[in-house]
C-alpha cells in the first residue's frame, strides 16, 4: 500500500487545488520540507486515536501513508488540552519529532473547562515545540454549539486562528468541523468513522502542501 503514496497524493492534490489556491495568503507562513521517514508526532485526543475506527484507518495511519512520514500517535481518549501539554516533555525527549500536529481541545469545549486555561495550554504545547526545535502544524477543533446541533454545521473555534495569528504558525482550518457536521463521515455525534479518518488525513495533507511542510509529489 505504501507504493501506493505518490499516486494517492497527486489524487488528493488535484481535487484540493482550488481549496488550497483560496487558502493560501501571502501572510500565511512558509515552513522547511519535512522529509519522508521523518518523524512526526500526532498530539492529541481521541479523534487522534482513531475512536470509532481501528488503528490503521486513524487518521495519522493514513496520513502517514499519504507524506512517506513516520506518525507517531500520541492521541489519548478523553485528555484535555492540559493533559496533552502535560505529556509532551516525555514525548518529545523520547521521539525527537521534525513536526508535531497539535490537535487537542474537544475535550475541554465538551467538559465546558473555562476557555482562556484551554487557549492557554494549547499556546504553551506550540511554544514548547517550538522550543524543541520541531515545526508545528496546529489543528483547529469544532466549537460545540447549540446552532450546530439545529443546522448540522460546525465551525473551528477561534481559539486556534488567534493562537496561529499570534505565534505565526500553519493552521488546519476547518478539518474537524467538515467532517463531523457530515453524518456519513460519523461513527457517533463526536467521533469520525475510517472514511471521515481518511477525508481528514487528506485535508491535512493539502494543508501541510500549502504550508510548504509537504513537497508536492
Amino acid at each position: 500500500m505504501c507504493n501506493d503514496r505518490r499516486q494517492l497524493l497527486r489524487l488528493f492534490t488535484a481535487v484540493t487545488a482550488a481549496a488550497l489556491t483560496a487558502s493560501c495568503s501571502r501572510s500565511r507562513p512558509r515552513a522547511e520540507p519535512v522529509a519522508a521517514g521523518a518523524t512526526v508526532l500526532a498530539l492529541g485526543d481521541s479523534l487522534t486515536f482513531g475512536t470509532g475506527a481501528t488503528s490503521d484507518t486513524a487518521y495519522p495511519a493514513v496520513l502517514a501513508q499519504l507524506t512517506g512520514w513516520r506518525i507517531v500517535n500520541a492521541g489519548v481518549p478523553g485528555d484535555t488540552a492540559a493533559q496533552a501539554l502535560e505529556c509532551l516533555p516525555v514525548l518529545l525527549q523520547e521521539h525527537a519529532p521534525a513536526l508535531v500536529l497539535i490537535g487537542i481541545g474537544g475535550n475541554d469545549f465538551l467538559r465546558r473547562l473555562p476557555e482562556a486555561d484551554t487557549r492557554a495550554h494549547v499556546r504553551s504545547a506550540c511554544e514548547l515545540v517550538r522550543a524543541a526545535g520541531a515545526q508545528v502544524l496546529l489543528l483547529a477543533i469544532p466549537r460545540p454549539s447549540v446552532a450546530a446541533a439545529f443546522t448540522g454545521s460546525l465551525n473551528d473555534h477561534p481559539l486556534y486562528g488567534e493562537i496561529a495569528q499570534a505565534l505565526k504558525l500553519p493552521l488546519h482550518r476547518q478539518g474537524w468541523a467538515e467532517v463531523l457536521a457530515d453524518e456519513g463521515l460519523r461513527s457517533d455525534q463526536i467521533h469520525a468513522n475510517a472514511k471521515g479518518y481518511a477525508r481528514f488525513a487528506q485535508s491535512v495533507a493539502a494543508t501541510a502542501v500549502a504550508a510548504g511542510l509537504l513537497k508536492r509529489q
